[in-house]
């Protein structure tokens, strides 16, 4: 799993949504288009959820919603570290 990845501007990539968009290429190219600023709000609201079920929920919502070409997560207040 060497592929280059983008990620955010504060937060790290981590490794379930790495894996996730690695196996998803629709979602990854998507992905790869939007700005630092952008994958900084998905990272943000796929890691702000406490529970293992709710991340891999999230990681298949944001998954399908960059598939449709949603750029940012909807309905979220947005991430508060930037």
């Amino acid at each position: 799993m060497n592929k280059k990845i983008s990620g955010g501007v504060v937060h790290h990539m981590p490794l379930d949504l790495r894996k996730a968009l690695v196996h998803d290429p629709s979602a990854l190219a998507v992905w790869e288009d939007i700005t630092p600023l952008a994958r900084n709000e998905w990272i943000c609201w796929v890691t702000s959820g406490k529970k293992s079920e709710t991340r891999g929920i999230r990681i298949e919502k944001a998954l399908s919603k960059l598939r449709g070409g949603m750029r940012r997560p909807c309905c979220w207040a947005g991430c508060a570290h930037r």
